[in-house]
């Protein structure tokens, strides 16, 4: 400041997304395509595969047939948006062990990415307000997933249950230990609570990061953005021996390793 007048104020560029590929840009044909082809066709595909597998799941207690719809349902969105992925790290990880697999959560299509490239049946642990959603809500209620009420844990007990005889049954089990999706494509604080399974299970976590994901599709938009993306996958982590009282431990070695892997350079 000189003479009582202030300098010219600095003009702070907007922080990049953190997986933002330099030089890539969408503009209004991208809108255009993701508003008219890719969300119709992604709605259609949810109703249509969505009613086809309710009369299956009333005679499929494995939940073969509902996981096999729900691989379609995946399958089929992916290859409409154009955005291959890239996994790495799962050739190290013995995949006929129920594993507690822990992934990060930036964006709705985070579950097809999944389900295409997780080559096992699995279940997923979700938030009790998706059950609110037609045809979503009876999929995942009727396939078995865990459904997770975080106002009133107490409400969730029989589906902790069934979860915890699941994997000691030899079922994996998918769980995002933010608790909901990041608004900004940086990972939030992982909750304690989500390894408590994997402690009573004795089973390991095998942590998952999902790359480009928020850039495909952040919150509060239909804008699809095709792009490349990577499934990365890290070294298990034993909860051998491992009590309640470990949980905080836990979760800070397991947000430590999918941070690792997810700002990993590509």
């Amino acid at each position: 400041m000189e003479n009582g007048q202030a300098g010219p104020v600095p003009v702070t560029s907007p922080r990049l997304s953190p997986h933002a590929i330099p030089g890539l840009e969408y503009g209004w044909l991208s809108r255009l395509r993701s508003y008219f082809f890719f969300v119709p066709l992604i709605w259609l595909y949810t109703v249509v595969m969505g009613l086809a597998a309710l009369p299956g799941g009333v005679f499929d207690p494995t939940g073969r047939r509902l996981h096999w719809f729900s691989t379609t349902w995946s399958r089929l969105i992916m290859k409409t948006i154009f955005s291959p992925v890239a996994v790495s790290g799962l050739d190290k990880i013995d995949t006929s062990k129920p594993h507690v697999y822990a992934v990060n959560h930036a964006s709705a299509l985070d579950i097809p990415v999944l389900y295409v490239n997780l080559p096992f049946q699995f279940r997923i642990a979700f938030k009790k307000e998706l059950l609110s959603y037609p045809i979503v809500g009876w999929q995942l209620k009727r396939s078995g997933q865990v459904c997770i009420d975080q106002q009133n844990p107490s409400h969730s007990v029989s589906s902790i249950r069934a979860a915890l005889k699941g994997l000691k049954a030899g079922l994996p089990l998918v769980i995002f230990p933010e608790g909901g999706r990041t608004p900004d494509g940086e990972i939030k604080p992982f909750l304690q609570g989500a390894f408590f399974l994997a402690i009573k299970a004795q089973v390991d976590i095998v942590p998952v990061a999902l790359i480009g994901t928020y850039e495909l599709l952040p919150m509060n938009t239909y804008h699809i953005k095709s792009r490349p993306l990577e499934m990365r996958v890290g070294e298990p982590i034993s909860t051998e021996g491992l009590k309640a009282r470990d949980l905080a431990a836990l979760s800070a070695r397991v947000q430590k390793a999918v941070e690792d892997l997810y700002y990993k350079p590509s």
